[in-house]
């Protein structure tokens, strides 16, 4: 267990949480881990079987502390916490805007465009960053199919369905190449296509972990700035599906996830050994695995960046909450349309 940026990460079993006053208490094996006052605590990420007491809970929803559990792999399951401070007339509109199938399709293409877009930048980096001249050529090659689909949404994603059709194109020319981006460690993080639930490879495993992590700092976000998770646009609405927050993570997906994932990989920080393959096939990661991965994803929030449309300093770790208050002015009408993040 570690605090991170005021996230306390829970990644191992069989602890137990209670409260003393105004601090929270973990314990494991009748002996004290961890005493934190609560006021130093922004959210809690729980990925093991640990037991929280019912007065541990309440203290974390007195304070506005989020308890999110995930699974041992990082498949999110739920998400404990309090009566939302927010603003009804802003989920009343967003609701209203769900059943707007214009509304519903603007947003979804201007999400898929950014997130393709996104997908292109990082080939482009990539092929840049290439030493050898065929694999280079073929990254650039791949960058230019996404510019094709990117014209094509623009001309006739008239629907969710079809600019749903369009992403799905995109993801196979982008996820064609991932391979290629790794420049070391091939063997060991062989790619041939996305497999979920379980993962079925190593660095499978390791972008379904890092996706979890940007669903929950998505859902965090959504959350703080009044708007419903659950009530989204690209993504249909389905029982505990988080879809706003779906929608949300699609621009972060390849400017932070995916390219954070690269990065371990090619400057070794994370290998096979952070990895254990269970009986029939289904790959998790070692208890340091999924520390080192924790901990350089919050180091990676805390690098800046101006942003594209704001042309202000923000921390990776604000981008969530700034397009969600962004989503919001649109939603409310404030702002014409919304415009996703892109990396540069």
């Amino acid at each position: 267990m570690e605090v991170k940026q005021n996230v306390l990460f829970l990644t191992t079993s069989d602890n137990y949480i209670s409260r003393d006053h105004q601090t929270l208490r973990i314990e494991s094996g009748g002996q004290l881990r961890l005493a934190i006052p609560i006021h130093h605590v922004e959210s809690v990420c729980n990925f093991g079987q640990n037991i929280f007491t019912p007065q541990a809970l309440q203290l974390c929803w007195e304070n506005g502390v989020a308890v999110c559990f995930f699974s041992e792999t990082g498949y999110f399951l739920g998400r404990w916490e309090g009566v939302p401070n927010t603003s009804v007339f802003l989920r009343r509109d967003q609701y209203r805007k769900a059943d707007d199938p214009d509304f519903a399709t603007a947003i979804s293409r201007s999400i898929i465009k950014a997130k393709v877009q996104n997908c292109r930048t990082s080939l482009l980096r990539s092929a840049r960053e290439a030493d050898n001249e065929a694999e280079k050529v073929e990254l650039a090659a791949r960058a230019d199919e996404l510019s094709v689909i990117l014209r094509w949404l623009d001309r006739e994603a008239n629907s969710i369905q079809a600019a749903r059709g369009f992403e799905g194109r995109a993801a196979s020319v982008y996820f064609g190449a991932f391979s290629l981006m790794l420049r070391w460690q091939r063997d060991s993080f062989a790619f041939t296509g996305r497999t979920r639930r379980p993962p079925r490879d190593r660095i499978n495993c390791l972008l379904s972990f890092l996706y979890a992590l940007v669903r929950h700092d998505c859902i965090a976000a959504l959350t703080a700035t009044g708007l419903d998770p659950f009530v989204g646009y690209l993504h249909a609405g389905r029982p505990n599906r988080p879809s706003l927050a779906l929608d949300l993570m699609e621009e972060f997906r390849p400017a932070i996830a995916d390219r954070l994932a690269i990065t371990l990989i090619n400057r070794k920080q994370i290998n096979k050994d952070d990895f254990i393959v269970r009986d029939g096939g289904a790959v998790e990661f070692t208890d340091n695995g999924r520390k080192n991965v924790i901990a350089a994803y919050q180091t990676r929030k805390q690098d800046t960046l101006t942003h594209p449309l704001l042309n202000e300093q923000y921390r990776y770790g604000q981008l969530m909450l700034v397009q969600s208050r962004l989503l919001a002015r649109h939603i409310r009408g404030d702002l014409p349309e919304y415009i996703p993040f892109q990396a540069k």
